[in-house]
Formats: C-alpha cells, sequence, structure tokens
C-alpha cells in the first residue's frame, strides 16, 4: 500500500526481523523522553527490546493464524527503504479467544502526526476483515498516551475500560486503557 507521502506498507517476514529490531530499540529510546508520552510500560531509557519479545515476534510469524503463538507483522518503508513505522496483531493467550486479536504499534518519530498511524491501522483491520475470522482487535494503552488514544478513538476503537493505578513504572502510578474494536 502506498501512501502520498512515498511510503510503502507491506507485510514482513524473517528477513526484515534484525532490522526491524534495530528499529524497534531505537523507537525505544522516545518512550517518555523529551515531552513524548510514555508507549511501551518500561521506564524511559531502557535500552532494548526485551529478550522475550523478540523471541515472540520471530517464532511468531511463522506459526498460522489461529495456533498459539500466532503473530503478523507489517512495516511501513520509506523511500530511502527505511522502517517509518509497524503494526503487528497477534494470538490472544486465551484458548477460547481465537476470534479476538491483540494490535501493537508505533510510528518513527519522524513520521509521527503525519497520519502514518492511520494508515497502518487500516492495513491490519483490513487484512484481519478480508483474510480471517478474526471478529474484534483489542489492544492496550497507557492512558496518559492521549495522542494514542486520539488515533485509536478516531479509528474506531472502543475504550472498554480505564485500570486506574494499573502500572507503575519508574515509582509513578499509571492507568492502564483496554480498547477494542470490531470487525464482524
Amino acid at each position: 500500500m502506498d501512501n502520498a507521502a512515498g511510503l510503502t506498507i507491506r507485510p514482513a517476514g524473517e528477513a526484515d526481523l534484525a532490522p526491524f529490531f534495530a528499529y524497534l530499540d531505537d523507537h525505544l529510546r522516545d518512550n517518555g523522553a523529551n515531552g513524548t508520552p510514555l508507549f511501551q510500560p518500561v521506564a524511559p531509557g531502557q535500552p532494548r527490546l526485551p529478550a522475550g519479545l523478540r523471541v515472540a515476534f520471530i517464532k511468531g510469524i511463522t506459526v498460522p493464524v489461529g495456533q498459539p503463538g500466532w503473530r503478523r507483522l507489517w512495516l511501513a518503508i520509506d523511500p530511502s527503504g527505511e522502517i517509518a513505522g509497524h503494526v503487528d496483531l497477534r494470538g490472544r493467550p486465551e484458548p477460547a479467544a481465537t476470534h479476538r486479536t491483540m494490535l501493537g504499534m508505533g510510528v518513527h518519530r519522524v513520521w509521527r502526526r503525519r497520519g502514518l498511524g492511520r494508515l497502518l491501522l487500516g492495513t491490519a483491520a483490513g487484512w484481519a476483515r478480508v483474510d480471517t475470522s478474526i471478529a474484534w482487535i483489542d489492544l492496550e494503552v497507557l492512558s496518559d498516551n492521549v495522542p494514542a488514544c486520539e488515533l485509536y478513538a478516531r479509528a474506531g476503537f472502543t475504550t472498554v475500560a480505564r485500570v486506574a493505578d494499573m502500572l507503575r513504572i519508574g515509582g509513578v502510578s499509571h492507568d492502564l486503557s483496554y480498547m477494542t474494536l470490531r470487525l464482524r
């Protein structure tokens, strides 16, 4: 999928994982830094993506949808070939919830507030509507990450719960919002 800014959004494969992990490590440097809201439930300054999450991506992209541990990833690639953003869907851990998926997303600092998040959400939701029997996309977001909450709401996600003091990150209390999008 191409947009006016020259970005291409495409599914990621195994060969994309090393550059994707480098992008995520760089992306994580913005978490809570320089006026950017916390977008990951880790203290600002954590230098790398946790190893367990790397393994989940490595294993998950080869697992068939509907099987435990499955994951699908799309990358937004800028005209120079760099990753501008990503969106991923993954199976919920509950065996009786195979009709639902969890969403993760990130946009590189250069591309924020330019419509890429909306395009990424549309890509993932479009795939789920057409290529799967998934009925719901769920996500968790730090409630004080207002730009993300507003993006998800504009894309049709509904807040179904806000849990006060769910996380304590660096000694600071944070609420967590649960949002969902009905596909079918």
